[in-house]
């Protein structure tokens, strides 16, 4: 055992922060492998990481304190966990995805917003990024009743800050994966945004008559994206005939290879933004719905616009468009008509206040689309893994979350931790 003396010359400023935080603001001479405070050992990942024999964790998160481009707001902050106690669980980061709204968030023009604090023990107060991810239970708290070390969690409400090596959280405020067996962490991590908005949207939406699986459609714009991957592998699980649209690529092959990517994922019908606003897609919808016989009940909107409308005429008497992005920015244009005389409803879905709203049914929804995945029926999304270590500097970070707004990726951008404390 240190006495305090000892622990005083080795010139380690701990601040304390809110009882549950630590900043270090200097850090003793000592080399590591000869340092009495600082213990290793090997987590489940087989990484080295270390600890202090007084249960302090070393971990470093992407934070901002004012909005704005990522480039300019996000810096990259070292604190330290204390040992968690009560209810409290210590965490892990095994992969985080890079989202759009989260993106917003940062820039401060997304409608939910995580508060400004000092919990970190930051210079002023600040907000860890992210708002989805996956990671691994490293100790519990004494109090803790229904989570062990090396359980794998997923946030419960938006807000709460992904972008980080390490976290420490309440058990309530965790979903716990029940069975982490057959899936990996970019299934768990990338699970709770995407999929659940179309498994919400196509469920909640439409009153389908499920005798006449095979005889009832869908259309959407974006088909290539998170969401509209998901709504096409769940149609097909669920006997609902896909119409997908996407943009026009910038050659033919192009534009053929990703029509059949999409096919490959169980669309039905795949078309270009520019058919869909030709003269043709009339007939191009009567051939595919045998003359109207087999009804289109929903639309899925992510785009806006002229694109949004040519949607919203092909909608059977009684159906339903839900928009739930803004791609081109432009306002969703209706046609009085079809208000009027085909009493067509026009909704939004915005996941993170659903969900919020939904605790249980949010995390039944992960629980089904898990299942899928582990049975093979839900394949990935795209990714590009954004490697971070402990050695991995902010402004490498920074400017992989930057990129993530030039759409240049070969996939979503994914931060992927790999390896422990320094």
């Amino acid at each position: 055992m240190f006495s305090r003396a000892a622990l005083r010359s080795s010139a380690v400023n701990v601040s304390r922060s809110n009882g549950a935080a630590l900043s270090l603001k200097a850090r003793a001479s000592t080399p590591l492998a000869a340092n009495p405070c600082r213990t290793p050992f090997i987590d489940s990942l087989g990484a080295r990481r270390y600890i202090s024999v007084y249960g302090y964790t070393q971990a470093k998160a992407l934070v901002y304190s004012k909005h704005g481009e990522p480039k300019d707001v996000l810096k990259l902050h070292k604190h330290s966990i204390s040992a968690p106690h009560g209810t409290q669980v210590n965490l892990r980061l095994l992969t985080a995805p890079m989202n759009p709204a989260d993106i917003n968030q940062i820039q401060g023009v997304y409608p939910s917003k995580p508060d400004f604090d000092s919990s970190l023990g930051t210079g002023e107060p600040s907000a860890v990024a992210g708002n989805e991810g996956a990671f691994e239970v490293i100790s519990i708290g004494s109090g803790v009743q229904n989570l062990n070390k090396g359980d794998w969690v997923i946030m419960k409400r938006t807000n709460q800050g992904t972008w980080r090596t390490h976290a420490q959280m309440d058990e309530s405020q965790l979903i716990k994966i029940q069975n982490k067996e057959g899936l990996t962490p970019l299934q768990v991590g990338t699970v709770s945004v995407n999929p659940v908005t179309a498994y919400r949207m196509i469920k909640d939406f439409c009153e389908w008559d499920w005798l006449r699986a095979g005889e009832e459609w869908l259309i959407q714009n974006g088909a290539n994206s998170g969401v509209g991957r998901a709504a096409i592998q769940l149609a097909r699980e669920w006997g609902i005939k896909t119409l997908n649209v996407i943009r026009d690529r910038k050659t033919p092959e192009e534009t053929e290879s990703m029509k059949k990517e999409l096919l490959d994922l169980g669309a039905t019908a795949v078309i270009t933004e520019s058919e869909l606003l030709s003269a043709e897609f009339k007939n191009t919808v009567k051939e595919l719905t045998h003359e109207g016989k087999e009804p289109i009940r929903l639309a899925l909107n992510c785009v806006g616009g002229k694109n949004a409308t040519a949607l919203a005429k092909v909608l059977a008497p009684g159906s339903h468009m839900v928009t739930y992005g803004a791609m081109s920015k432009q306002p969703v244009a209706l046609p009085s008509g079809l208000l009027i005389f085909k009493n067509l409803a026009f909704d939004g879905f915005w996941v993170s206040k659903w969900g919020d709203k939904n605790p249980q049914l949010k995390e039944n929804t992960i629980k089904d689309v898990l299942e899928l995945t582990r049975a093979g029926k839900f394949k990935d999304i795209p990714s590009e893994d954004v490697k971070w270590s402990w050695d991995t500097q902010g402004p490498e970070l920074t400017d992989s979350v930057q990129e993530t707004l030039s759409g240049f990726r070969s996939g979503k951008g994914v931060l992927k931790f790999e390896g422990g404390d320094e």
